[in-house]
């Protein structure tokens, strides 16, 4: 195993010089970074010439200058070489400088999109996979289809449009349209009407069922002003919290389990007593005060399900663990809300929370909640923008790779043993179908950063897609390098651990040296 790492590794090497090499060329050879100067009437014109190209190294012709910035750059990578050098930007600024600003807003941005369009992709496509050629798995495949066509510029407007602009007029008065709640109840309703299988009875009483709940909702939400005050509150939490307990018993027991089920329910209830015991606390905490918390949670919630046991006491474990989890999210997302007045009513922002521009609102001071409310809300059209388009892939891939699973001979024969579905679907079709995905994941993780300077520009996110951008307009090689430079290598990076991943899903798959 080490020697296929290490061999894959040099590999990458001469992978990302070449492309290095070329990309530095390209850039090079675009155009002439002294243009502006030269067609400027300043009159220190001359000096302003030299002092660019002793900046820039531009009397070296571009090949040569190439291994310069080589030399620079390898300094990042050996230890003891020297200080990470990869140039500096036309005003003078060093790459690495500029790199160190621009990654922590990029990852948050393509963190979040990324693992919600494969968590949310994945799933969708094996529902539809196990429901083949029904109502619900044509209309995914039109949806994804529809998504994948969308440019993801456009899309951005018109989240800009429709999600900030319009939302915050909303928000002014947050009274719903007697129309508008018609329009959604029905929508709500044939959704639900298509999700449910059975027959076309069982899926009216749905319809019906499912938009009038909806519209009741609606006009409680309208009534109540819900939308400048938002919360979840106990019950909600409660609520919810027996539909995750169930639904993880569903996935990783099967309801005939009692004593997994049980286990989740006592974390349910642990966790609403939390809710009410935690709320001074959670006012003064900070990010590694949730991580603490957490911490301590999901070590109860081992020792509720190893107490509980069963005749599989992972099971009750596993069961007990997810539904602590989404508890402690629904607790943190209720108190992210409960800030929500003061965040809004901030001078800042003055009554518009949505932004359309910019990674966050310049001088804006608050504790952890309003800090993160400026954060995710800035990142709430870029992330959608982005799953929006990534999501169509995932979903058909992981339906395209379920059904072949399926299909094959050991998943017949689980069948023929008398396991269950669920344990047909969860412990042998559905990790054999995540093989594919691996490569696919690890192949697009340069795709979307490559979709996120569209998104970047867009929305004006002061990420790498910016940095990069703003390279290419200007002629400037090295941000341009040090963007491309560090894509490269987490594409390699990411290629590699798929190549690992392989033989961790697939016992048959095993690297050779």
């Amino acid at each position: 195993m080490l020697s296929y790492i290490v061999r894959r590794l040099v590999a990458s090497l001469f992978i990302l010089l070449g492309a290095s090499f070329i990309v530095y060329l390209l850039i090079a050879y675009s155009g002439d970074p002294l243009a502006a100067i030269r067609s400027s009437n300043s009159p220190s014109k001359d000096a302003q010439i030299a002092t660019r190209t002793a900046m820039l190294n531009l009397d070296v012709p571009p090949v040569l200058r190439y291994f310069l910035w080589l030399g620079g750059a390898v300094k990042c990578v050996v230890p003891f070489a020297g200080q990470c050098d990869l140039g500096v930007t036309l005003q003078n600024q060093p790459v690495t400088a500029a790199l160190g600003q621009a990654i922590p807003a990029t990852l948050q941005l393509l963190t979040a999109a990324t693992v919600l369009a494969i968590v949310f992709g994945v799933a969708i496509g094996v529902v539809t996979a196990l429901r083949q050629y029904s109502t619900l798995d044509y209309s995914v495949t039109f949806i994804s289809f529809l998504f994948f066509s969308l440019p993801v510029f456009w899309v951005a407007v018109l989240l800009k449009e429709f999600g900030a602009i319009k939302f915050n007029n909303f928000l002014a008065t947050a009274t719903i349209a007697p129309g508008v709640i018609v329009v959604i109840a029905l929508i709500s309703g044939l959704v639900w009407a298509v999700i449910v299988a059975g027959t076309w009875r069982r899926r009216g009483i749905t319809f019906v069922v499912a938009a009038a709940v909806t519209a009741l909702v609606l006009v409680f939400l309208s009534a109540t002003k819900w939308f400048q005050t938002p919360s979840l509150g106990p019950v909600v939490i409660a609520i919810t919290g027996v539909a995750i307990a169930y639904g993880a018993t569903v996935l990783f027991a099967g309801l005939r389990n009692r004593r997994a089920l049980y286990s989740a329910l006592i974390c349910v209830g642990v966790g609403v007593i939390a809710y009410f015991a935690l709320q001074p606390v959670l006012e003064n905490t900070g990010f590694w005060g949730l991580v603490g918390m957490l911490v301590v949670a999901l070590a109860i919630a081992w020792a509720i399900g190893h107490f509980m046991g069963g005749y599989d006491r992972s099971q009750s474990v596993r069961a007990a663990m997810l539904t602590t989890f989404g508890m402690g999210l629904l607790i943190v997302i209720d108190q992210f809300m409960q800030n929500w007045q003061a965040y809004s009513d901030n001078p800042l922002v003055r009554g518009r929370p949505i932004p359309t521009i910019g990674s966050k609102i310049p001088g804006l001071e608050g504790d952890f909640w309003i800090t993160g409310l400026d954060t995710m809300t800035h990142l709430i059209l870029p992330t959608i923008s982005i799953i929006l388009i990534s999501l169509a892939s995932y979903t058909r891939y992981s339906r395209a790779s379920m059904l072949e699973v399926m299909g094959q001979d050991y998943v017949r024969t689980a069948r023929a043993k008398g396991l269950s579905e669920r344990v047909v679907v969860t412990r042998h079709a559905f990790r054999n179908a995540l093989i594919p995905l691996a490569t696919i994941v690890a192949f697009d993780i340069g795709g979307l950063i490559g979709g996120a300077v569209i998104t970047e520009n867009v929305f004006s996110f002061q990420g790498m897609g910016q940095l990069f951008l703003t390279g290419i307009k200007n002629i400037d090689p090295n941000p341009v390098m040090g963007v491309a430079i560090v894509t490269g290598i987490t594409a390699v990076v990411f290629n590699l651990l798929a190549d690992l991943a392989y033989s961790a899903l697939d016992p048959r798959v095993r690297v050779k040296a």
